[in-house]
């Protein structure tokens, strides 16, 4: 199966050059390079689909390039954005590539031979590249007519239905020649004749394409270059995939913890997860035909999404942290150890249920019925009288370990990671209480 026919039918392809297909049938294996933008230190979903370009270009048997901009990096693409970003320096960018150079290496095979995976730097070639040597032999081969023609151009300058008043700096607006040169490096120096991208990314890549074009007609030499651009991932309802309730979902798990990472895919919405189990997985057309079916059969199990959120989180981070997640998410269901959980998990676990701190030596002396009303402030039930009676008719467990009398010391408990208790009141109420 050829490139695009895999990306095809994962309904990850949105539009080609005329001619890429023959391309690189006739050319194997070509070079096919995509840009990251390093004004974080870590990557996040969004780019993961983008990731997932390169990958598959590998798998047909191409070499994969991963550019980090670490040039076009300190300018910003005005690319779908409305406003100008801030400008970072050359030591928070040079930090930045490193990360996501660690996280690309992760799904793509650098070892040496014609297929292996490169990480190049556009800072590289841009850093002793003069300003007017630029203009004379770059920027003289695009019209600002052309550039201006560029619908994240338009939107900027108030051309398209979703303009801003505040315009465009001339440095967001060079950004396209600066990342088509980037194309004609890569070009003439590593013989990568394609660039891939998200579907946003269309007129920034076709400025390459051109200036490749231009830059051998004024040398009288042939060029080939083409461009292909992959599906912006979306939800059912057409928002942007790529953000949880709490923000962006990013690759390193200091940002965003597996466990965090593995909810956000086992939440999925089942109008949602099979098109996302078909571009973050590598997982073929008969066995997501065949989760499909065990899914429809049973759609509350969460077959689908239970697979995906295990394949992409063991890709991401490790097998063990995949284990580790699927352990935490089975507390809240009445499964699980509370007390196999470190720190950090148990935090991500009760995230979102009331955190409450208090004097770890006042509780020598305490039983269960004033603990959970007086000692708490009363955030847990409203009086003793309450707190007792719950606790008599068997509603209320702390550490998954039913509270049996309302007189019952709480000194002797054990604490989870040193320092919390885990309060269920009733099926669904959650306190996580810190020893401080």
């Amino acid at each position: 199966m050829s490139l695009i026919e895999e990306l095809t039918w994962r309904g990850m392809f949105h539009d080609a050059m005329p001619g890429t297909a023959e391309h690189l049938a006739a050319n194997a294996p070509i070079t096919g390079y995509i840009g990251f933008d390093p004004t974080a230190a870590s990557l996040h979903i969004g780019n993961l689909a983008t990731i997932m370009l390169l990958v598959h270009l590998q798998r047909a048997g191409h070499r994969p390039l991963a550019l980090v901009g670490g040039a076009t990096g300190m300018i910003g693409d005005p690319s779908g954005k409305s406003a100008e970003r801030n400008l970072l320096d050359e030591t928070t960018l040079r930090h930045n590539q490193a990360g996501i150079q660690a996280q690309l290496e992760k799904f793509l095979d650098f070892s040496e031979g014609p297929t292996g995976a490169l990480v190049v730097n556009n800072y590289d070639w841009f850093k002793n590249f003069g300003f007017l040597e630029f203009l004379r032999e770059v920027g003289k081969h695009l019209t600002v007519n052309y550039m201006m023609a560029k619908d994240s151009v338009k939107r900027r300058i108030g051309g398209g239905e979703d303009g801003d008043s505040s315009g465009i700096s001339y440095t967001e607006f060079s950004y396209q020649l600066l990342q088509g040169y980037d194309f004609v490096h890569l070009n003439k120096t590593l013989g990568c004749t394609l660039q891939m991208g998200a579907s946003d990314q269309w007129g920034n890549i076709t400025t390459g394409t051109e200036l490749i074009r231009r830059l051998a007609n004024a040398d009288e030499r042939e060029a080939k270059a083409y461009a292909l651009t992959g599906q912006l991932i979306t939800k059912a309802d057409g928002t942007k995939y790529g953000k949880s309730e709490t923000g962006t979902v990013w690759l390193d798990p200091k940002l965003t913890s597996p466990y965090q990472f593995y909810q956000f895919f086992l939440n999925a919405a089942d109008a949602d997860a099979p098109r996302l189990i078909r571009v973050f997985t590598l997982l073929s057309k008969a066995e997501i035909d065949t989760l499909e079916a065990e899914h429809a059969a049973a759609p509350h199990l969460r077959i689908l999404q239970k697979a995906l959120a295990a394949d992409v989180t063991t890709r991401v981070h490790s097998v063990e942290a995949t284990e580790a997640a699927i352990a935490a998410s089975q507390v809240l269901f009445g499964g699980g150890d509370l007390a196999s959980l470190d720190e950090a998990t148990l935090l991500d676990v009760f995230a979102g249920v009331p955190h409450l701190r208090v004097l770890r030596d006042e509780m020598t002396e305490l039983n269960a019925a004033t603990f959970l009303s007086d000692f708490t402030l009363n955030k847990i039930f409203p009086s003793k009288g309450e707190a007792r009676k719950m606790i008599q008719a068997g509603g209320v467990s702390i550490n998954r370990e039913k509270v049996t009398s309302p007189d019952a010391p709480v000194a002797a408990l054990q604490h989870l990671a040193s320092k919390y208790l885990v309060v269920q009141k009733g099926k669904k109420n959650y306190f996580l209480v810190e020893l401080v």
